[in-house]
C-alpha cells in the first residue's frame, strides 16, 4: 500500500481539511499506540505499513512499553494533536480503521490481542453520536 492511499483513506475517514492534517494526526496516533505494544508487535505492524509511517511507530516504540486503557490513549492522543478526547476517538478511529484496512487479518488479531478489549471498537469505522 502507498503512503499516498493511507493518507487519502484516513482523510476521507477523518473528514480532514488536507494531506497535512491526515499526516499530522496518524503520525500522533501511531506514536501513542506504539509503547502500548510489545516490540514484536510494533515491528510487524511496522512491516505493514508505508515506510513513511514506521518512523512514528520507531519513535514511540523507544517509549518504555506501558499498559493502558482506551481512555488514557485517547487522552494522550488529544496531548498529541491538541485536540479535545471526542475529537482524538475520531482521530484515532480514522487512524486505525485504516490500519485495519490495510494489514493482514493474522496481523490486526495480533495487535487487538494485545490491547484491552475497548481498543477493538477504534479499529472499525468512526462514527460521532449526538
Amino acid at each position: 500500500m502507498s503512503y499516498d492511499a493511507f493518507l487519502k483513506e484516513v482523510r476521507e475517514l477523518g473528514e480532514y481539511a488536507d494531506r497535512e492534517e491526515a499526516d499530522q494526526v496518524s503520525r500522533a496516533v501511531l506514536g501513542v499506540l506504539a509503547p502500548r505494544l510489545p516490540a514484536n508487535g510494533a515491528e510487524h505492524l511496522v512491516a505493514q505499513l508505508p515506510d513513511e509511517l514506521g518512523d512514528a511507530v520507531r519513535q514511540g516504540e523507544l517509549l518504555d512499553a506501558e499498559s493502558f486503557g482506551v481512555e488514557e490513549f485517547l487522552t494522550r492522543v488529544a496531548a498529541a494533536t491538541g485536540a479535545r478526547p471526542r475529537t482524538a476517538e475520531w482521530d484515532a478511529s480514522a487512524v486505525l480503521t485504516t490500519v485495519a484496512d490495510r494489514i493482514t487479518g493474522g496481523q490486526l488479531n495480533h495487535i487487538l490481542s494485545q490491547l484491552p478489549s475497548g481498543y477493538a471498537v477504534l479499529f472499525g469505522k468512526p462514527e460521532l453520536s449526538d
